[in-house]
């Protein structure tokens, strides 16, 4: 299954696809649900502050028996509580129970507090006492990652985003701008497509390119992601799906299959799916986040 691990930018690896625990919730199903993810072959868990349930991975991360260097931990620094990052990064690997996280993320850039120069310092501090091995944000524009690296000595290695054809178009800016200046891009919400917008322009060449490879069209979808070198974050609690996204780095896209994926999606965004995409993402964020009773971040997603 060659989903190969991609070098950061600081020269570690990251591995190709992610399980992700937004939407987890808390209690035993999240902590059932990454142990699941982790028998099946995963080897990246991403989580956050912001998910409340850091705990319930790292339950399962000690209770599989893998070395932790086997396993690599993803979480962010969501502000929650109005913490900062330090205080934010230490009760991270406290619930997670690890000494160390392998990417450490800012969430969003609303959240680098007092400014996104003097957050990054902060992360940059973390690094060097050796909490977590990377450093990166999430949900960054260009503009954003400019300011950033006018002022870092550490470059970051992961900027994770919205990534999938239809909003496409309008994320190639920070996509190109973060190849360009050694910057992985990490996709999130890959599969929303096919969730929650079946029926759009995406539609037929999925299908024709599934039905060609005897692969699914979720699958085909995570290897158009994989096509454009951003590592895939994605979740289920079925076990035959994880199973499936694990199959998807098989799956081998000719150009034409890459272009013609690309052409549904911009069709669909000007069609309007784009703003509709982000409405719902936007929608889903903030009933979570009132439902966690962090208020604070009205306005904006975190995910």
């Amino acid at each position: 299954m060659p989903w190969d691990p991609i070098k950061l930018n600081d020269g570690h690896l990251i591995p190709g696809i992610g399980f992700g625990t937004w939407k987890l919730g808390n209690g035993q199903a999240p902590t059932d649900q990454v142990d699941q993810a982790l028998s099946v072959g995963f080897s990246h868990i991403d989580t956050a502050q912001a998910y409340r349930n850091e705990s319930e991975a790292g339950v399962a991360i000690r209770e599989s028996g893998l070395a932790r260097e086997d396993v690599f931990i993803t979480t962010k620094y969501s502000g929650l509580d109005g913490l900062d990052i330090p205080t934010s990064i230490n009760n991270s690997l406290k619930n997670l129970g690890v000494s160390y996280v392998d990417l450490y993320l800012i969430h969003h850039p609303r959240l680098a507090v007092p400014d996104i120069p003097t957050a990054w310092k902060q992360m940059e501090e973390l690094k060097e006492k050796g909490l977590a091995k990377s450093i990166g944000v999430s949900n960054f524009g260009v503009a954003d990652l400019e300011i950033l690296l006018a002022s870092a000595k550490v470059k970051p290695a992961a900027n994770q985003i919205l990534l999938h054809p239809y909003v496409f178009a309008k994320q190639q800016p920070v996509v190109e701008f973060g190849a360009k200046h050694g910057i992985v891009t990490e996709a999130y919400s890959s599969l929303i497509p096919i969730t929650q917008l079946p029926g759009g322009p995406l539609d037929r060449p999925l299908y024709r390119i599934a039905g060609r490879l005897g692969a699914t069209i979720d699958q085909v979808i995570l290897a158009w992601v994989k096509s454009k070198g951003a590592v895939v974050l994605t979740t289920s609690s079925k076990k035959f799906r994880l199973e499936g996204y694990l199959r998807a780095g098989d799956l081998a896209l000719t150009l034409e299959d890459v272009s013609d994926l690309d052409e549904a999606g911009a069709k669909g965004a000007v069609r309007g799916m784009t703003e509709t995409i982000v409405h719902r993402v936007i929608v889903v964020s903030l009933v979570s986040a009132m439902a966690l009773g962090f208020g604070s971040y009205m306005g904006f997603t975190i995910l």
